[in-house]
C-alpha cells in the first residue's frame, strides 16, 4: 500500500488491511488502530516488521494537530463507525493537544490509548523525552513526517510563504530545531537541516526508531490475539 503524505496530511486513511487474517470480517482477533496521519508510515511499517496482519489502520488527517479540537470527536465518530467489525480497538494518538479530552473519549468508549503529551515524547520514549524539562522549552521538533511536510504543516498554514516577516512573530522564543529521526535518511535529514535554517533556528538531529510507539502497539497487537 502506497501512503501519499498530502493524503495523509488533508485527509487521512480510511481502514486499511493488512493480509488475510485482517480482510476476514469477524475473523478472531481482529484490531483497528485509529492514528493520526503523520504516524501511518510508522505504524504500516512495525505492522509489516512484525507480522501483524489481524491489524488494520485508520487514519485522521494530520492537519488536525491544527484545530485539536477536533480529534476527540474524530476518533469516537470512527469508533462508532467501525466498532461491529474488529474485536478490538486501539487508539494510536497521545494528548496531542486536546487537553485530556481524548483520554476522556478513550475512557468512556472503553478503549486504549498510547501514554504521553505528544508523539515527539512518546517516539523519543516518554521517560526520556520528560528528563529534558525545562531545558528545551524553547525547542521546537520535527519528525520524519513534519520533515517530510514542513511545507504543508508549518509554512503555508502560518502563512509564512506569503509573509516572511512573520517569522519573528511565531519563532522568535525558540532557539533551535530538533529532528527527532524515525528513520536513517540523509534526505530527510536534510530537509530538516534546511527547516531549521529556513527558521533562524540552531539544528540538532536525534535518532529515535519507534520509541514508545513500537511497545504500544505490541502490547495492542498481543492484546488482541489473548
Amino acid at each position: 500500500m502506497r501512503l501519499d503524505d498530502d493524503r495523509l496530511t488533508r485527509e487521512g486513511l480510511a481502514p486499511a488491511r493488512h493480509g488475510a487474517a485482517a480482510a476476514a470480517p469477524g475473523a478472531p482477533g481482529r484490531l483497528l488502530v485509529i492514528a493520526c496521519g503523520a504516524l501511518a508510515h510508522e505504524i504500516t511499517a512495525l505492522i509489516r516488521l512484525n507480522g501483524w496482519d489481524h491489524i488494520a489502520l485508520a487514519c485522521l488527517p494530520a492537519i488536525w494537530h491544527n484545530s485539536p479540537e477536533r480529534i476527540a470527536p474524530g476518533v469516537e465518530e470512527l469508533v462508532s463507525r467501525h466498532r461491529n467489525n474488529y474485536e478490538k480497538i486501539f487508539c494510536a494518538y497521545a494528548d496531542c493537544g486536546t487537553g485530556g479530552r481524548l483520554k476522556a473519549t478513550c475512557e468512556r468508549l472503553g478503549i486504549e490509548m498510547i501514554e504521553g503529551p505528544h508523539c515527539y515524547s512518546f517516539f523519543e520514549g516518554n521517560a526520556a523525552f520528560a528528563a529534558h524539562g525545562e531545558s528545551e522549552i524553547s525547542t521546537f521538533y520535527l519528525t520524519d513526517f513534519l520533515a517530510r511536510q514542513f511545507e504543508a504543516f508549518v509554512i503555508r498554514p502560518l502563512g509564512l510563504d506569503r509573509h516572511p516577516e512573520l517569522r519573528d512573530a511565531y519563532f522568535g522564543h525558540y532557539e533551535k530545531l530538533v529532528y527527532l529521526a524515525q528513520t536513517d535518511s540523509p534526505a530527510l535529514s536534510e530537509k530538516a537541516r534546511r527547516a531549521a535554517e529556513r527558521l533562524g533556528l540552531a539544528y540538532e538531529r536525534r535518532f529515535t526508531g519507534y520509541g514508545d510507539l513500537a511497545t504500544a502497539l505490541a502490547g495492542a497487537a498481543a492484546s488482541a490475539t489473548a
